[in-house]
């Protein structure tokens, strides 16, 4: 999945020191930590790079994270191609035009609310809850329920 403007509401806020902050959802993180242990591989394919973001995946022990990469497409297809799944295995939830190949090429595109008309389009699911408050848990939960956990 991508970063901002999915795992949080796509704000950064910058201090005058240069420091950086993002607010990530906690519900979210939980659902990523249930993929997590349930064995499904999750990874953050981000345009930017982010200390914030860094931490952030170290904590809940996202073990592919990508960054600084704005051909998503391309970031998503070397991973998958890494860990031997083909794109109907992928699920891929983004928000903005540089997401849409991605949403687009993986079996299941997601793209949560508010997300960018190419995003949108490309989608096959957007969540009823918005970006960096829900809306990865509840594609967690569907991934995990159609997988019967």
């Amino acid at each position: 999945m991508d970063v901002d403007g999915v795992l949080t509401d796509g704000t950064v806020t910058i201090a005058s020191d240069g420091t950086e902050s993002k607010n990530f959802s906690i519900l979210d993180g939980m659902g990523i930590v249930r993929l997590r242990q349930a064995g499904v591989a999750v990874a953050w394919i981000s345009g930017r790079a982010s200390g914030a973001t860094t931490v952030r995946a170290t904590e809940l022990r996202v073990p592919h994270v990508i960054q600084g990469r704005t051909d998503k497409l391309m970031a998503l297809q070397e991973l998958a191609s890494q860990l031997r799944l083909a794109a109907p295995q992928v699920c891929y939830m983004g928000d903005d035009d540089i997401d849409a190949p991605a949403i687009a090429w993986a079996g299941v595109g997601v793209a949560p609310v508010g997300s960018m008309p190419a995003a949108r389009k490309a989608a096959r699911y957007a969540p009823a809850r918005p970006a960096g408050r829900g809306a990865v848990r509840e594609v967690c939960e569907h991934i995990l329920a159609s997988r019967g956990q």
